[in-house]
């Protein structure tokens, strides 16, 4: 049934969701934006620049542009990434599964390239992927299928013939617009959340995983 597996970036392959956080809170919270007040954003699975977009659209900040505040934290990230960037439990023995089944596979983040490089060598897990898309080769991001369909087309498979795992409900909405088959990993906290329903299989990790469930 599936000949590829495509997995998002940021809280899949590896926990670098904490870093985000704490890369908007330094650098947006140091430019007086207040995250308790409204309207609020949860930004996991966005793009950095339409987080920062919000931002600074109800409380803008002098002097530096959204794209000098959007450069400061995805170097912010990437410092982080390759200090301390851990995969995520299970990830490189379900790779060698993927491998040894033949299936195809890829990696579709809205993430930019820099940060995608740095993950993937930190991993050490470059050479697995058959595709590598990132935010830069896209118009629209993630909840957009854009990204999704790209990384379905480098590796010449119908996007019917996908699995994808996704641990943000943007993630989650892009992957299933794109009319491909979806396993959530979401946070511990937004486990129970009703919007992940939209996904076909949930998982709270890889070693749960069984490939049985697709059958």
């Amino acid at each position: 049934m599936f000949q590829a597996v495509i997995f998002d970036m940021d809280g899949v392959l590896i926990d670098s969701e904490p870093l985000w956080h704490q890369a908007e809170q330094v650098i947006l919270g140091g430019l007086g934006v207040d995250f308790t007040k409204p309207p609020l954003l949860q930004s996991t699975g966005l793009t950095t620049a339409s987080v920062i977009a919000h931002w600074y659209q109800h409380q803008p900040w002098p002097v530096l542009t959204p794209k000098d505040v959007e450069q400061q934290i995805i170097a912010f990230v990437a410092e982080g990434v390759a200090n301390t960037g851990i995969a995520k439990t299970g990830l490189p023995e379900l790779l060698t599964q993927i491998r040894q089944r033949q299936l195809k596979i890829a990696v579709a983040t809205n993430s930019p390239q820099i940060l995608l490089d740095t993950t993937l060598t930190r991993l050490e897990i470059t050479d697995f992927f058959d595709a590598r898309c990132h935010l830069g080769l896209v118009k629209h991001g993630k909840p957009a299928p854009e990204i999704y369909l790209l990384a379905a087309s480098k590796l010449g498979i119908a996007p019917e013939h996908c699995l994808v795992f996704e641990d943000s409900f943007a993630g989650v909405t892009a992957a299933k617009a794109a009319g491909m088959t979806v396993v959530a990993i979401p946070a511990a906290h937004e486990w129970q959340h009703s919007k992940f329903e939209l996904a076909d299989h949930k998982i709270r990790c890889f070693t749960e995983f069984d490939w049985q469930q697709l059958c």
